[in-house]
């Protein structure tokens, strides 16, 4: 296989088009941007060919990169029905540059095309999987890096990727600044709802959005931190602010319950 062919079918393809960040301030900013795909597959069959090219080739060939940690999450056993036959994969870039030149050069990555082979030569009548989609994040200016709040080794993790849709991109930043500015990051951590990140939608369906990822050491703790959130007298203020109330600024949540992958690095 030569590297025309190797980018034709990469998932990576549609960001290779990305060459330069949202602005030239934002290029030098520190900050992570956070790739995020999903993985649509019809059958255990093509699940495991994911898996086994994301855990075998794709994880170790991007830490190669300086791309880590790699996050790899399935739909939590308690998620809705319509979010099953999904493979979330979480790419932490140092930069949109990073992104926009992973293709190339995982293109010159030898052992990659090796280890992957089985996924990246998937022929038509035997596709590794039926889609996937992406979108890509730039982190929060008070939250300019990745965490890790829970023990990767406790296999009872839970994860929320929650995304909030704004009406409009002037109501999408007045959300940000309900996170950043108003406190309501702040609560979030005195009450336990552990971040992983929190990042602006630069590219990607059903903008303006930002999108949060939470971690908890089992689903038990997730459910009481939020009880706790919803009594939090910060919040109760906060939330009465006409300026910050739901129906003001947002037009849909999305929730989607993950437990990470055996080999997920987050």
């Amino acid at each position: 296989m030569n590297r025309r062919q190797f980018i034709s079918l990469s998932g990576a393809a549609g960001l290779a088009a990305i060459t330069s960040p949202t602005s030239a301030a934002e290029s030098g900013s520190g900050r992570d941007y956070y790739e995020v795909r999903k993985y649509l597959v019809e059958n255990d069959g093509q699940k495991q060919r994911v898996d086994a090219f994301l855990r075998e080739a794709a994880i170790p060939a991007v830490n190669r990169l300086g791309i880590r940690p790699v996050g790899v999450f399935y739909p939590h056993p308690q998620a809705p029905t319509n979010q099953t036959g999904v493979i979330w994969a979480i790419l932490r870039h140092p930069s949109a540059e990073s992104v926009a030149t992973l293709t190339e050069r995982l293109a010159e990555d030898s052992e990659f095309l090796s280890a992957g082979a089985d996924y990246i030569d998937a022929t038509a009548d035997s596709p590794a999987y039926k889609r996937i989609e992406s979108f890509l994040l730039i982190a929060f200016k008070t939250v300019p890096r990745l965490e890790t709040p829970v023990n990767t080794d406790n296999s009872d993790r839970v994860f929320q990727l929650r995304t909030y849709e704004s009406p409009s991109e002037k109501t999408n930043l007045k959300k940000i600044e309900m996170f950043e500015k108003a406190g309501e990051i702040r609560i979030f951590r005195e009450v336990g709802l552990n971040p992983v990140f929190y990042g602006r939608a630069v590219v990607g369906a059903k903008l303006p959005n930002l999108t949060y990822m939470l971690g908890f050491k089992n689903m038990e703790e997730e459910q009481a931190a939020w009880k706790r959130f919803g009594a939090h007298p910060d919040w109760k203020r906060l939330s009465r602010m006409p300026e910050y109330m739901d129906k003001n600024i947002l037009c849909g949540i999305t929730n989607r319950p993950l437990a990470p992958a055996e080999y997920s690095q987050i």
